[in-house]
């Protein structure tokens, strides 16, 4: 590989992620969130009453960033905090009615994005592309593959 395409991979995932993050935050923008706010909702649509700590550990965020984006939903009258019922220190977040309305509009932006990224992909490729994405996550988190991709098969 020549010298000046030792980071075109890179470049070329870094690219294609921040481009997907701004399609997908144009959609979102229509519908009222910013960027980052959808994945809270989708977390909480999951598993609804997570703690803030919870929320930012499963979505690898710090928790003041995590604390500033449920305030602002909050805001919005999409999530509400509620005490904890063993330690009133300890808040949960719950989507309100409003949140629980709203996901699937947040589904169809991330649905409709994926579309367009995938666009020209056959459904070979799309398999194909999802587990190299998998094996490169699963490389950056230092974890094996069999974590990430049960059906994997052994490359060694």
């Amino acid at each position: 590989m020549a010298k000046a395409d030792k980071t075109a991979t890179m470049s070329r995932l870094h690219s294609a992620a921040r481009l997907a993050r701004t399609a997908l935050a144009a959609r979102l923008l229509a519908h009222g969130f910013y960027a980052g706010q959808d994945q809270i909702m989708l977390a909480l649509d999951r598993e609804d009453g997570q703690t803030p700590g919870n929320l930012a550990e499963r979505l690898g965020v710090r928790p003041p960033t995590i604390t500033k984006t449920i305030n602002r939903l909050q805001a919005q009258g999409f999530l509400e905090k509620r005490a904890s019922d063993s330690d009133a220190r300890q808040a949960h977040i719950f989507l309100t009615d409003a949140g629980r309305e709203t996901i699937r509009a947040i589904e169809k932006s991330v649905k409709k994005t994926e579309k367009q990224a995938l666009k020209g992909l056959d459904k070979k490729d799309q398999k194909a592309l999802f587990k190299l994405l998998a094996r490169v996550e699963a490389n950056l988190l230092n974890e094996d593959l069999a974590l990430v991709d049960d059906d994997a098969e052994s490359d060694d």
